[in-house]
C-alpha cells in the first residue's frame, strides 16, 4: 500500500500560481477545428473544455455545480435536503448544513492532496455521506466518479486507475477490502475514506468519515473559494463508467453544464416542482453510480431544494417499501425490474387473498384501466371508477407507500406492456424517460402533460433528436443534440469519434420512431438486432415481451437467432427471491404455482418442471409460443425451438447489469450449450 501524506504547501502553490488552470493544460480540438480550442464540441481529456451546444429556444447562463448549489442554498437554506436513518431514528440535514458540510468535505480532499480533474472515486451506497463527498469532490476541482459496489476488485481498479482516483470513498468493510487488493496498483491513490463501520485496525492514509472530515480545517475559504471561481460550465466535473456489456468500462465524461442544465429543464419536463412551490420528497435508493440515479436523487434534489430519503442498502432486496411508507414521496422512479417486481409481489399478495378479494381487485382494476385507455379527456371520473379508487386501489397504493405520489418515471430501459397497463390499472401512469450516460441522463421525457404509452415521451426542451438510416416502417437511429450530450469519453479518442459525428450529433446505437407529434418510441439496440443466416433483421425485444405477456409463468426471455437458420429463445420461470440475498430461488413464486395449477401441474419448483419436463407447463408454454407465432408479422419472426433454464436471471449471475438490465453477450456465453443444443443436425 501506497503511503503518501500531502502537506498544504503544494496545493497552495498549484492553485494561486495560476491564473486560469485551464489555459495550462493541453486541450483536444475534437472534430471542429478552430482557432480556438474551446471551439470543440468533444474531447478526451479530463482538463478539456467544449463548446456548449446553446439553443436559442432555452438558453440558460451555464452555470458550474458550485453556482447552482448556491443560489439553491440561498432560497432554501432552511429546508430538510438529506434525511437517513441512524441509530434507528431518521437524522435530517438542512440545505445550509448540507452546503456547509460539502465544503468541508472540499477542504479535507484538497488537505489530502486532490489535484486537479482527478477524481474521487466513490464506492458505497446511497447516503448523506455519498452526496456530501460528490458535491466536495466538485467543489475542489476533482472529478466525482461512482463505482458499482457489484463491481470486483479488477473492475474497481479499471475505473480508479482510468480515472487518475487520488482518493476512493468507501462505505463498508467488503469495499474496502476490494480496495485494499489493488491499492498497490493504483499510483495516483493517496487516501481511502471509509464513512460506514468502524475500522478494524489502522493503516497508513486510510480514515474514517469523522477524521477525514476534520482534516481540512487549516485550508482556509479564500483556498477553497479560488478554487471553486476557477471553475467554468465546460469543464469536467463527472465521469460515468458505462456498464461495460461489451469491452471494458468507458468513462462519460460531464461537464458542469451538463449537470446543471439537465438538472433543471429534464427534470421540470417530468414536472418536478421548485421547493417555492411544492418540496418534492424522493427516495434514493437506485446506484448513484448509474445516470439516472445521480442525476434524479443528487443534482436534481440540489436544483430544485428538494427532501432526499435515503433507504437502506437492502432496498432492493424487499426493504424498499418499508422506506416509502415513512418518507411518502412525491415522486419516484425505478428501472423497469423494479417495477416489475412490485407488479409480481402484489401478484403473489392477491394469490393469497380470498376469492372476495381477489374478485373486488379484479374488478377494481379492469374498470381503472378501462379508464386509462380511453380517449376521454374529461376530469370528472364515472361514479364507477371513483367508487373503484376509493374501495380498493387508494388503499393499495398506500400500502406501497404511494399515497402522496404524484409522479412515477421509469428509465434505463424500455417497459413491457404488462407492466404499463398493471400500473394503468392501479390508476398509476409511468411516465418514462429516454437518454444515455452520454446525454447526463434524460434527454426525452414523458410527465403528466407529456405523455403517450409506450413513448418514452418528448426531446427536453431546447434539445433535439432525430432518426437516421430510417427502414420503411419507419425505424432509424436515434441520435441527440443538446446540452446533455456528453464532453466525450475519457482518454478514447476512437470511440468518442464513433459516438459524436462530423455535425456534433450523438448516435444513441438505438432503434426507435418519432410520430408526427414529436413523441419518441424506442424499439431494441442495432447491436441487439438479430440478423438471420437469411439477411433478415429481426428486432427482438417485441418478440421478447410478447412472450412474457401471453405466459404468465415466465419471469425472462432472449431471444436467439443471430446468423442462425431460425429463431429460438430462452425462459425462465417467476421464482420467489432469498429474502437475504435477493438471489432467485427454486421454489415458484405464487402467481406462477397458480398457473400451474390452473393447466393441471403440481409443480412448486423450478427444478421439478425442468427435471420432469412437466407436462402440462410444457404443452402451456408451446401453446403460448403457438399463439405469438400466430401474430407475428412475419415468418422469419416466429420462435421455432425453445428451453427453461434452471435459474432466473440475476445480477450475482451475470445475466443482468446494475440496473437489471439484460446483458446479452454474457447470457450467450453462459448458456452457449443451450443454444448450441437448439441448432444441432
Amino acid at each position: 500500500m501506497t503511503a503518501v501524506t500531502t502537506t498544504v504547501e503544494p496545493i497552495l502553490v498549484t492553485f494561486t500560481d495560476a491564473q486560469n488552470i485551464s489555459e495550462e493544460l493541453p486541450i483536444n480540438s475534437g472534430k471542429i477545428q478552430d482557432k480556438d480550442p474551446v471551439e470543440s464540441l468533444w474531447t478526451t481529456y479530463a482538463n478539456g473544455v467544449v463548446k456548449l451546444r446553446i439553443d436559442s429556444s432555452c438558453s440558460q447562463t451555464p452555470l458550474t455545480v458550485h453556482q447552482m448549489f448556491k443560489e439553491s442554498m440561498e432560497k432554501y437554506g432552511p429546508l430538510n435536503a438529506l434525511v437517513s436513518r441512524k441509530n434507528g431514528k431518521w437524522e435530517k440535514i438542512t440545505f445550509s448544513e448540507y452546503y456547509s458540510l460539502s465544503r468541508k468535505a472540499a477542504k479535507s480532499f484538497l488537505k489530502l492532496g486532490l489535484e486537479r480533474f482527478h477524481s474521487v472515486a466513490i464506492l458505497g451506497f446511497n447516503s448523506p455521506e455519498w452526496f456530501i463527498s460528490a458535491v466536495g469532490t466538485v467543489f475542489a476541482g476533482g472529478i466525482i466518479t461512482g463505482i458499482y459496489t457489484t463491481n470486483s476488485p479488477e473492475a474497481c481498479h479499471h475505473i480508479a486507475h482510468d480515472s487518475k482516483a487520488n482518493i476512493i470513498v468507501v462505505d463498508s468493510q467488503k469495499q474496502l477490502d476490494k480496495i485494499m487488493q489493488i491499492w498497490n496498483r493504483l499510483p495516483h491513490l493517496k487516501a481511502v475514506v471509509q464513512y460506514k463501520e468502524s475500522l478494524p485496525e489502522k493503516h497508513p492514509n486510510l480514515y474514517t468519515m469523522e477524521e477525514f472530515m476534520e482534516l481540512g480545517n487549516e485550508i482556509t475559504d479564500d483556498t477553497l473559494d479560488y478554487i471553486i471561481n476557477s471553475q467554468k460550465p465546460n469543464q469536467c466535473c463527472g465521469l460515468i463508467y458505462t456498464s461495460g456489456t461489451t469491452g471494458k468500462p468507458k468513462g462519460a465524461m460531464l461537464s458542469h453544464d451538463n449537470i446543471t442544465w439537465t438538472a433543471t429543464h429534464c427534470s421540470r419536463a417530468g414536472d418536478m416542482q421548485p421547493a417555492e412551490i411544492q418540496q418534492e420528497t424522493i427516495v434514493s435508493y437506485l446506484p448513484l453510480s448509474h445516470i439516472a440515479a445521480q442525476i434524479y436523487d443528487l443534482w436534481t434534489g440540489i436544483k430544485w431544494g428538494e427532501q432526499v430519503y435515503f433507504a437502506e442498502p437492502d432496498a432492493l432486496k424487499g426493504g424498499l417499501i418499508n422506506t416509502l411508507k415513512e418518507a411518502q414521496p412525491t415522486s419516484l422512479m425505478g428501472v423497469p425490474r423494479v417495477w416489475e417486481k412490485i407488479m409480481e409481489k402484489l401478484k403473489d399478495v392477491s394469490a393469497q387473498s380470498s376469492f372476495m378479494k381477489r374478485k373486488m381487485l379484479s374488478w377494481a382494476m379492469s374498470v381503472s384501466l378501462e379508464r386509462n385507455l380511453s380517449s376521454s379527456s374529461s376530469d370528472l371520473k364515472p361514479f364507477q371508477t371513483r367508487l373503484a379508487d376509493y374501495l380498493v386501489l387508494a388503499k393499495i397504493r398506500r400500502a406501497l407507500g404511494f399515497s402522496r405520489c404524484q409522479k412515477h418515471f421509469s428509465g434505463a430501459a424500455p417497459l413491457t406492456t404488462e407492466t404499463i397497463y398493471f400500473f394503468l390499472g392501479l390508476n398509476i401512469p409511468l411516465y418514462e424517460a429516454y437518454g444515455m450516460s452520454e446525454t447526463s441522463g434524460p434527454h426525452c421525457m414523458s410527465g403528466p402533460y407529456v405523455y403517450r404509452r409506450h413513448s418514452c415521451g418528448k426531446a427536453v426542451s431546447g434539445c433535439k433528436v432525430k432518426l437516421v438510416n430510417e427502414d420503411a416502417d419507419g425505424n432509424g437511429e436515434i441520435c441527440f443534440w443538446g446540452r446533455t450530450v456528453f464532453m466525450g469519453y475519457l482518454n478514447m479518442e476512437d470511440k468518442t469519434n464513433e459516438a459524436i459525428d462530423e455535425d456534433g450529433w450523438l448516435h444513441s446505437g438505438d432503434l426507435g420512431k418519432i410520430d408526427k407529434d414529436g413523441f419518441v418510441y424506442t424499439t431494441g439496440r442495432i447491436k441487439d438486432l438479430i440478423i438471420t443466416a437469411g439477411g433478415e433483421n429481426v428486432p427482438p425485444i417485441p418478440i421478447e415481451d410478447a412472450v412474457k405477456k401471453a405466459l404468465p409463468i415466465v419471469s425472462n426471455t432472449m431471444l436467439i437467432g443471430d446468423q442462425k437458420k431460425f429463431l429460438s429463445i430462452l425462459l425462465t420461470l417467476k421464482s420467489t427471491l432469498d429474502p437475504e440475498t435477493s438471489e432467485p430461488t427454486d421454489y415458484l413464486t405464487e402467481e406462477a404455482r397458480e398457473f400451474c395449477q390452473k393447466i393441471g401441474s403440481n409443480a412448486t419448483k423450478v427444478s421439478e418442471i425442468v427435471a420432469t419436463k412437466d407436462k402440462a407447463v410444457h404443452q402451456a408454454i408451446q401453446d403460448g409460443i403457438t399463439k405469438v407465432n400466430i401474430n407475428a408479422t412475419a415468418k422469419v419472426q416466429c420462435i421455432q425451438k425453445w428451453v427453461i433454464l434452471q435459474r432466473d436471471f440475476s445480477i450475482s449471475g451475470g445475466e443482468l447489469g446494475p440496473t437489471m438490465k439484460l446483458k446479452r453477450d454474457a447470457v450467450l456465453e453462459k448458456y452457449k450449450e443451450e443454444i448450441s443444443a437448439f441448432y444441432k443436425g
